[in-house]
């Protein structure tokens, strides 16, 4: 199950959040999603477990407590929506 963990501090790791559900089952992969311009945390992270039921009950169970200073926020991942893509056009017309 892919897990959203949002609310997420700027001081946070991968290794911490990987420690942090490893108390609930085994984490496949801990990613803290980054900017990709500064290279900063944008502050939520995508953890994949391959044990649903693990999962679940590391969603309820850290669900709203506290990580370095910051009540996160962990639910299970939606589906990203399909729909128009954001554009970076360069904004000059090309003919």
């Amino acid at each position: 199950m892919n897990i959203f963990v949002g609310n997420l501090s700027f001081d946070a790791t991968e290794d911490d959040l990987r420690q942090l559900f490893e108390q609930y089952g085994e984490v496949s992969s801990a990613k803290i999603i980054s900017d990709r311009l500064s290279g900063r945390s944008r502050g939520f992270a995508f953890i994949e477990m391959p044990d649903d039921g693990a999962a679940q009950s590391a969603i309820d169970g850290l669900n709203g407590n506290d990580l370095k200073g910051r009540e996160i926020n962990v639910n299970q991942a939606r589906p990203r929506e399909s729909g128009p893509r954001r554009g970076g056009g360069g904004g000059r017309d090309r003919y």
